[in-house]
């Protein structure tokens, strides 16, 4: 396992390529004033022993050399030992929304960003708690499998639009299956499952089977509402900028509105809450407190430990580069000259 300490210092690369440009019209200089003092042949017979490669060389070195000082700013580091730590928690699945309505500006600055920001929120309040999560819209599709890994959680969280789905409408029945196959612990005894919506259902005839199979299961649904009940157009963007607003087969503007009622139901059902998405850190605290009072149950991951530092090797080799291009010289190596290695032509 490899761990960074000072990513930033990853865009000192960059530097290379203007080093590179500049040597390169450095070359193009030469050139030209050497045409001006005298041809390419005269200039040979005056510098015999003048090396035509040796400054490529010399570069080469000198960027190997800038590149090891980089990393070593860096600082690498490799896990040498990996432990197992008991931990305790509980598995939560989190079931988030991305169909088209969840584009609705009536909560700032949209459904979507909303329910993400909720989730993240959310995550910053666990300690060791397993997650998961799950997308849906016409069908529902699995974004991560139970993890602890809160950092990989967050990425993939942010990842998310209304566009990964192809299939539009909004089936939350999936979304209950799909999250009941999400629990491989067969010990654990508190699973949660967060939908996050609108409220939205294109599948309400059995949804409220999928939530009963799904209580069977020991799994407790709770619900996030996002949207504003008085409802909004859903705008059509393209690179930011609204273009139109959805509208259905007879040309009316589609006013997308929060379906309280629908995600009451599902949490009364699962034995769960319904929350408003509306105030975010009123939810955090509630579903903080909720959590809180749940049993834990131990189990046990596994992570490295004792990370040891590699950045000596890195800054070892930068100053063995550095050296070279130092005493490198740009006159020719005289038993290098009689291998002749380039088959450059002798000017007698």
């Amino acid at each position: 396992m490899i761990q960074l300490d000072e990513k930033i210092y990853f865009y000192l690369l960059f530097i290379i390529p203007v080093i590179i440009v500049l040597f390169l019209l450095l070359l193009v200089w030469k050139k030209k004033t050497q045409q001006k003092f005298a041809d390419a042949l005269l200039l040979k017979k005056l510098t015999p022993n003048r090396s035509f490669y040796k400054g490529t060389l010399k570069l080469i070195f000198f960027i190997l050399g800038l590149c090891g000082l980089i990393i070593g700013l860096v600082n690498p580091k490799i896990g040498t030992k990996l432990e197992t730590v008991k931990r305790e928690g509980v598995d939560i699945v989190f079931a988030i929304d991305v169909s088209k309505s969840m584009l609705a500006e009536d909560i700032a600055p949209n459904r979507i960003e909303k329910a993400k920001r909720l989730v993240s929120e959310i995550i910053n309040q666990l300690a060791s708690d397993r997650i998961g999560i799950i997308a849906y819209a016409g069908q529902a599709f699995p974004q991560l499998p139970i993890t602890t890994d809160y950092g990989a959680a967050k990425m993939f969280l942010q990842s998310m639009n209304t566009d990964m789905l192809s299939s539009q409408g909004t089936a939350i029945n999936e979304a209950i299956e799909l999250a009941t196959t999400f629990y491989d612990d067969e010990e654990q005894t508190n699973r949660v499952l967060f939908i996050i919506s609108d409220g939205e259902d294109h599948s309400e005839g059995s949804t409220l089977n999928s939530v009963e199979d799904a209580v069977d299961e020991g799994i407790r649904i709770y619900t996030i509402g996002v949207g504003k009940s008085k409802g909004a157009p859903i705008p059509l963007k393209r690179r930011g900028i609204v273009e139109s607003l959805k509208k259905d087969a007879q040309g009316e503007v589609v006013i997308t509105k929060l379906n309280e009622q629908v995600l009451v139901d599902i949490s009364d059902e699962g034995n769960g809450k319904y929350i408003d998405g509306s105030n975010t850190d009123a939810a955090v605290d509630l579903i903080k407190e909720e959590l809180l009072q749940m049993d834990k149950k131990e189990f046990e991951a596994k992570q490295f430990a004792e990370y040891k530092d590699q950045f000596q090797w890195f800054l070892g080799a930068a100053l063995l580069f550095l050296f070279l291009e130092i005493f490198i010289l740009d006159r020719k190596t005289k038993w290098l000259k009689k291998l002749n290695l380039f088959n450059e032509k002798q000017i007698d």
